[in-house]
């Protein structure tokens, strides 16, 4: 097994050996309020840590990817914001519209509505449905280990960010209503991952797909639905409308107009490229991270195709292609580069990471040793994975047993071999995790419809 699996997450003390002269000797990036210098957080435990077991020695901070990152502030989702502001709800007439192959006779002429339709008629030329579905099989291979890392290190490391975490205040989401929003998260994660031999495919009212993120699938259906609603909130947090953390934080730290609207010049535009990346990101690369480090054996092909997965689905949700890391190695880089100028406000995200934590004891109860147990056990995989000081100012609980996380890795490791190897086990090990993930989505199959 790789050393660097144990080390990068066991080692909290490694020291920067990294200063970008280039970003030093220029703050022409530093045009939002929310930019810092790129050396600001040097300190960083994450930042440290990709920094010395996932990029390359000689790496430097490109001013150019500087100035793309702080550029996408300023853009959203130029065709769904133009429907937006024509007041037009585009998901249902436009699902009907592909899959019924009939025009809608009110948006025909309608540019944006015709490009939106050609974009999520048929797969882009791109698109490698097999990659994809090698990528999208790991990705769901390991459920507890994915919903662990979805709310502890893909959600609980975005909190760090007052830019990611001000648009879910504002509108309550993650806030109130915690677990509704978490497991409508996980349903994504998991439509976007739907594959034709997963257990979904077969077992619900829908006909089974043919291929990962087939036209029609839920994983296309969630992924129009999606982008609509980050339309919505983009237009209402623009007007003023999000309310929602006027008594959780201080006026003065959401940085608004003096009319109560969004301050784009300090945040950007809300849910703007440059975040939405970040967001692909944390659900691709960090997760496929966290896979490894506790022992899962994901390969580069596999690794690629949960990219590759991704990269489909952040399209479908309005990501310009162009802005998105061509590969792995890119996308460690843009995710440092992206890390290291964002300020940090652990004030604004504490609120969204103790609604997170406290759901283990509010679904068991506030005295029963089984939920602090869990919640203990949650925060410990933010600190192992994340690093301590982004959970000290989150204000999560510190473990002495908190490494313990860790004993996953032989197991897994051991696990993921003899499933390589020989296939009764794999077919038993295939089993288990039908039956595991089934357990895990009972708040969806009392509450969807798609999982009922």
């Amino acid at each position: 097994m790789d050393k660097n699996i144990i080390n990068m997450a066991s080692t909290p003390t490694d020291r920067p050996d990294f200063q970008s002269s280039n970003a030093q000797s220029s703050t022409s990036y530093q045009r939002h309020g929310r930019t810092t210098a790129t050396n600001d957080h040097s300190e960083l435990q994450v930042l440290r840590r990709i920094k010395r077991y996932l990029l390359p020695k000689d790496f430097a901070i490109s001013p150019a990817l500087l100035d793309e990152i702080v550029a996408g502030y300023d853009i959203g989702d130029p065709l769904a914001d133009a429907l937006a502001a024509e007041h037009i709800r585009f998901s249902k007439p436009l699902q009907h519209t592909i899959l019924s192959d009939s025009p809608n006779s009110d948006l025909a002429t309608n540019p944006s509505f015709s490009a939106l339709t050609e974009q999520f008629r048929s797969h882009p030329g791109w698109f490698d449905p097999k990659l994809a579905q090698i990528g999208a099989v790991a990705y769901r291979r390991y459920p507890l280990m994915l919903i662990w890392l979805l709310r502890n290190v893909a959600l609980m490391a975005g909190y760090s960010i007052p830019a990611l975490s001000l648009p879910l205040i504002q509108t309550g989401a993650l806030m109130h209503d915690a677990l509704p929003r978490l497991m409508r998260t996980y349903a994504y994660i998991l439509a976007v991952s739907e594959h034709p031999s997963s257990d979904m495919s077969t077992r619900n009212h829908n006909k089974p797909i043919d291929q990962v993120l087939a036209i029609g699938s839920e994983g296309w259906r969630q992924s129009i639905k999606v982008r609509q609603i980050h339309t919505l909130v983009r237009q209402n947090l623009l007007k003023g409308k999000g309310n929602a953390a006027t008594s959780v934080i201080p006026h003065v730290d959401q940085h608004r107009n003096p009319d109560g609207s969004w301050n784009t010049d300090y945040w950007g535009v809300p849910i703007n490229q440059t975040d939405m990346i970040a967001t692909h990101l944390q659900f691709s690369l960090l997760i496929m991270r966290g896979l490894r480090l506790l022992g899962a054996r994901i390969s580069t092909e596999e690794a690629e195709g949960i990219l590759h997965l991704w990269n489909l689905a952040s399209y479908w949700m309005g990501v310009d292609l162009d802005r998105l890391p061509k590969d792995e190695a890119a996308s460690w880089e843009w995710l440092y580069t992206y890390l290291s100028i964002q300020q940090l406000g652990f004030k604004m995200g504490q609120p969204l990471a103790k609604a997170l934590h406290d759901l283990p004891r509010q679904l068991m109860g506030e005295d029963n040793r089984r939920g602090r147990f869990v919640e203990l056990v949650n925060a410990s995989v933010t600190r192992t994975l994340v690093g301590d000081d982004i959970g000290d100012g989150l204000d999560l609980p510190k473990s002495k047993i908190r490494f313990g996380v860790l004993s996953s890795v032989p197991i897994l490791f051991a696990l993921d071999t003899a499933r390589q190897h020989n296939t009764t086990v794999a077919h038993k090990l295939e089993a288990f995790r039908a039956k595991r993930q089934d357990n895990m989505n009972w708040w969806l199959k009392k509450n969807d419809d798609y999982y009922k």
